[in-house]
């Protein structure tokens, strides 16, 4: 009897704990559906408006347009130099070879203000400054962990034996990486990308520090947009961005597997 009791609070524990952590989102995404021209809950009727408003709004679909950008290149440059950093530093057996893994990590210990001012001043000192350039070094520089991190645990769990075998075969170096060490790292890399292209879109901190006409992100111009008016555009626009998310995971799931992101090999 009570083991029972212990269980049946358990459950109630978990219910109220998805509950508070959902109850947010979705009166954000029922908010998005109103017909008043202002945020309140529960709402008066329902209107597709402000979603149409969206596309109406020119800043945001210029924004769009530099989140896509911002995060695609900083997931593709994130791939291009974390993933032969992770190899490399997976087996390593240097004494240093810890201390890159752990400088190549810290960007996910720091706060995003602290990246983002230190990367303004470094930048701006080197000539590139306040540019579309300099909103990709810095977005890279925070994906960058979790393709370092993922595709790391993904090859030190790898035995040897696959590239040792295709050595013996005749393979060299680049056929071993590209037709063997490749197809295996690959849930990292899908996942390490996923994450980078996730936290890049979203991210407002560091793309706050380097907004202009022609850099600024969905994010900040969000943030813009609240601080002079504080419609149910927002909300709507949360919820396409959810919706973005979801789709992106269904579509990972569809064509990958979801499963196949959290095991080696």
């Amino acid at each position: 009897m009570k083991r029972d009791w212990i269980n049946i609070g358990l459950a109630a524990f978990v219910v109220l704990f998805f509950v508070f952590m959902l109850a947010p989102i979705l009166i954000v995404v029922v908010v998005s559906f109103t017909s008043a021209g202002y945020v309140s809950f529960p709402i008066p009727g329902w209107s597709m408006k402000w979603f149409a408003h969206i596309f109406e709004y020119q800043p945001f679909i210029d924004a769009l347009i530099v989140s896509f950008e911002i995060a695609i290149g900083a997931t593709l440059l994130s791939c291009v130099i974390g993933v032969p950093a992770a190899i490399y530093l997976a087996r390593s057996r240097s004494a240093w070879a810890g201390a890159v893994m752990t400088f190549l990590l810290s960007s996910l210990s720091m706060p995003m203000i602290v990246i983002g001012f230190a990367s303004l001043f470094f930048l701006s000192w080197l000539g590139v400054g306040i540019s579309f350039s300099a909103l990709l070094i810095t977005h890279t520089v925070v994906c960058l962990p979790y393709i370092v991190r993922t595709v790391a645990g993904v090859y030190a769990g790898l035995p040897r034996a696959y590239e040792e075998a295709a050595a013996i075969l005749g393979a060299n170096p680049l056929l071993t990486f590209w037709h063997v060490t490749l197809p295996l790292i690959r849930p990292g890399i899908m996942a390490g990308s996923l994450f980078s292209f996730l936290t890049s879109f979203d991210n407002l901190p560091i793309s706050y520090f380097f907004g202009s006409a022609d850099t600024n992100t969905l994010p900040v111009v969000m943030l813009s947009y609240m601080e002079n008016q504080f419609d149910p555009t927002i909300a709507a626009l949360s919820t396409l961005q959810l919706l973005l998310a979801v789709v992106a995971l269904i579509i990972v799931d569809r064509v990958y597997g979801i499963e196949k992101m959290t095991v080696a090999g």
